[in-house]
């Protein structure tokens, strides 16, 4: 019984944290609202399962990096309150990383996306 009350914790714990990032984190928002635009495209354009796995993936990356980084973020103004030029390069990177997945996740898009929205101007 304790297992389950464990594991009911964990996956409570998991779901807060995903609520607190939907909450105070607005570029998290902005990531998660153009997510469903995009997979409600993917369907509306008959994506091949294939490919809205591809896109799927490219918007979880995405979004888990942004969540990393937020927690990331978080743990360094507990840990450095006071400005600090080092804390601020390292939150800066970790930024990068969301950058560098969100803008994988555009060129996946745009390869998988144009082919179905090119037979649309052609039509």
């Amino acid at each position: 019984m304790e297992r389950l009350e464990n594991l009911y914790r964990s996956f409570y714990n998991a779901f807060k944290g995903l609520f607190m990032v939907w909450k105070y984190e607005r570029n998290a928002r902005i990531h998660l609202i153009a997510a469903v635009t995009v997979l409600i495209a993917g369907l509306w354009l008959r994506l091949s399962a294939a490919e809205l796995s591809a896109v799927l993936l490219a918007v979880l990356a995405v979004f888990m990096g942004e969540i990393f980084n937020t927690a990331f973020e978080k743990t360094l103004d507990l840990v450095e309150p006071s400005h600090n030029p080092k804390v601020g390069a390292i939150k800066d990177m970790a930024a990068a990383g969301v950058l560098v997945a969100s803008m994988a996740a555009v060129a996946i898009g745009i390869v998988i996306f144009w082919p179905h929205v090119e037979v649309l101007w052609v039509r």
